[in-house]
């Protein structure tokens, strides 16, 4: 059958059609991006997305959201779009429809991806394991966090806020960056740390420790300069941001028991030719006593151009499997 596949997030929604059956996502249609600044809200970028298509959509909606799902109403984060599940039905025309957190959608992705969309960053080069957990953790807006548990055949989704834990900080760097972030932030999560955003404290902590007046820009502006290699500054902290973020991969796959890793978000895949090269496999593996045993987890970045939109179409497929 066919449904209306969303990924909502704070700026964009983007929409495609996809093709589910037997549990599965068949196929995955063109995606459109609408900006949702440029619509009152879900219904009417739905309807214009219809429009844009020049057809009726399908009576199915499959829609991950930037926001912790639940309740009768969803407030999207960044974004002043609210949801009402039950008008779902009235408001957009779909006669069933799933609703999933952004990360979520994600996890499903990875647990029905083929394995040619993901690529080997560290640890041994073997499949995505189908039994026992996968973790997942990606850069973006905010540092999103899930699991996959594999069991009996099938897979169940673990949705978390797994990035909100307590940034531990690992080196006389993270020390200060710690201490300057609490000027902020009475509790510094690993989120301040690993998320896009975050880009700025590292540059400005640098430019401290350097004795360099402290120029104040913005996330997009520093990571712009640091992918460039125009600034020595913005380098290193895209260097520090990889590692911590090597750090926390590491920490989430010992809480959750992980069998692998998978780095995912639209940031950790402008990031994947540098993760050989900025020490995240050492950061990953460096666990003390068990240093070994993360030696031997292997860890892959997704590169599947709307994981978002595809890992939504798979959670409704699971979710209406006949």
């Amino acid at each position: 059958m066919e449904v209306v596949a969303v990924d909502i997030g704070g700026t964009h929604a983007r929409f495609a059609i996809a093709e589910v059956a037997d549990g599965k996502v068949v196929s995955l249609g063109p995606e459109v991006t609408q900006k949702t600044a440029e619509h009152a809200s879900l219904q009417t970028a739905w309807q214009d997305f219809g429009r844009q298509l020049g057809r009726d959509l399908p009576k199915a909606a499959a829609i991950a959201v930037a926001s912790p799902v639940g309740g009768d109403v969803i407030k999207l984060t960044n974004n002043p779009w609210i949801i009402r599940p039950a008008l779902i039905p009235e408001r957009l025309g779909a006669d069933t429809y799933v609703i999933v957190n952004d990360f979520g959608a994600i996890a499903h992705a990875v647990a029905q991806l083929p394995e040619e969309h993901f690529q080997h960053i560290c640890g041994p080069k073997r499949p995505l394991a189908r039994a026992g957990v996968t973790s997942i953790c990606g850069p973006g807006t905010g540092l999103g966090v899930a699991g996959v548990l594999h069991a009996g055949g099938t897979y169940h989704v673990l949705s978390t806020e797994g990035g909100h834990v307590d940034f531990a900080p690992l080196d006389a760097f993270e020390d200060a960056i710690l201490k300057r972030l609490r000027k902020t932030f009475t509790r510094v999560s690993a989120e301040r740390i690993c998320a896009g955003p975050a880009i700025v404290a590292i540059y400005e902590t640098l430019a401290e420790i350097e004795g360099k007046a402290i120029r104040h820009l913005d996330d997009k502006t520093i990571w712009t300069m640091a992918f460039e290699g125009s600034d020595s500054l913005a380098i290193a902290a895209l260097d520090r941001f990889v590692l911590a973020l090597g750090a926390f991969a590491g920490d989430l796959a010992l809480m959750q028991g992980a069998k692998d890793v998978v780095i995912a978000g639209g940031l950790g895949l402008k990031l994947k030719e540098h993760f050989a090269r900025s020490g995240f496999s050492e950061r990953f593996t460096a666990k003390g006593r068990f240093q070994q045993m993360m030696a031997g987890t292997p860890v892959k970045l997704i590169t599947h151009p709307q994981p978002g939109l595809y890992g939504a179409a798979a959670a409704f497929a699971q979710e209406h499997a006949k």
